[in-house]
């Protein structure tokens, strides 16, 4: 829960400058706003956060698991795109918020 108290303090009240929301199960809703989704998952098909395609959609959702079972199939398949974060020395996966905070980096400056 991104307003819990522990959650708020960590991120220094960031969490009330960023723009997110709840959604039960439905990233088809996503589509509906008008925005592009992307799964972050660890499928053979995902293409590089760095993916000069991704980088170029308007208006672009970020889509995140939980910590140690990630994204349902479901969610994943729901996706416009399933995006990974290339690492070296056999590193597989990312905690959320690393993986969370790569992501909006690199994709801070999309056009």
């Amino acid at each position: 829960d991104p307003l819990c108290r522990k959650a708020v303090r960590v991120s220094m009240g960031t969490v009330f400058q960023i723009p997110w929301t709840y959604i039960e199960n439905n990233v088809k809703e996503l589509g509906e706003w008008g925005f592009k989704t992307a799964a972050m998952a660890l499928c053979e098909h995902a293409v590089s956060i760095d993916d000069q395609a991704l980088m170029a959609e308007g208006r672009l959702a970020l889509v995140f698991g939980t910590e140690g079972y990630g994204l349902s199939q479901s969610a994943i398949d729901a996706c416009d795109y399933v995006v990974k974060i290339p690492m070296e020395y056999n590193v597989d996966s990312l905690n959320v918020a690393a993986a969370s905070a790569v992501a909006f980096w690199q994709l801070r400056c999309q056009q």
